[in-house]
């Protein structure tokens, strides 16, 4: 039993509601294979990366919490807003775990709670959907170095001032393919493996620009400012 727990809608577990996490599983994704096998033959061939990037099964977080109350009406009503804490979303929201340092989970409660009524209280399993990948505290790009990780970390340039062209690196460190938030004072080209990508002034974000794991060789074209906003995703 740890007075550890999870932050998740802006409140925590135990710091606002007193519950104790007696334990918990996080789960790992699946990838998603798509193979075709050749008649009369083994040869199997695998298109899963076909359209770039392998695909992964959403991830399963269970936490079972423990609720202790020897007031039957106290404890209904902590049930009751706990439950509903976990329970009043319309989609994936941000949860942080005590122990997993630098990370956060997207997550949802999709099934109910399942409750095990003891004496004076009882536990309660939560079950969240979660997106894929854990997704990193930080963005890329910044300077904070009592984080940095040198086995996993890249101290990278994510902001520019352009004045005609550059050429740059972009990394991404994680497993995922990324689609970066562009931020340009602007309008500007990007080149990337010979493709140009058209940057309108302001905020964007578009599918068809994206990082690749490791290294991502850039040419930005233009004059003005512009930034890449993007979080390492891994496993």
């Amino acid at each position: 039993m740890s007075r550890f727990g999870i932050t998740f809608r802006g409140k925590h577990s135990y710091n606002d509601f007193g519950l104790t996490v007696a334990s918990k599983h996080i789960g790992t994704p699946s990838k998603i294979k798509v193979k075709e096998r050749i008649p009369y033959s083994n040869k199997v061939y695998d298109f899963s990366n076909l359209y770039g990037g392998q695909e992964y099964e959403e991830r399963k977080l269970t936490y079972v919490f423990n609720i202790r109350d020897q007031d039957k009406a106290r404890f209904t009503a902590m049930k009751v807003e706990f439950q509903n804490w976990l329970m009043s979303t319309e989609s994936q929201d941000k949860l942080i775990d005590d122990v997993i340092e630098g990370y956060y989970f997207l997550a949802e409660v999709e099934e109910g709670p399942d409750f095990n009524e003891l004496r004076f209280g009882g536990t309660l399993t939560v079950v969240f959907t979660a997106y894929p990948f854990m997704l990193g505290e930080l963005l890329e790009g910044n300077d904070i170095w009592d984080s940095f990780n040198f086995l996993t970390d890249y101290a990278q340039i994510t902001e520019y001032n352009v004045n005609g062209q550059i050429n740059t690196v972009l990394y991404n460190p994680g497993v995922n393919i990324i689609n970066p938030i562009v931020v340009a004072s602007a309008s500007m080209q990007l080149v990337k493996n010979g493709i140009y990508y058209n940057i309108p002034a302001g905020e964007s974000e578009s599918l068809d620009f994206a990082l690749n794991l490791g290294e991502n060789p850039i040419r930005i074209i233009g004059n003005g400012k512009i930034s890449f906003l993007f979080r390492k995703e891994v496993i």
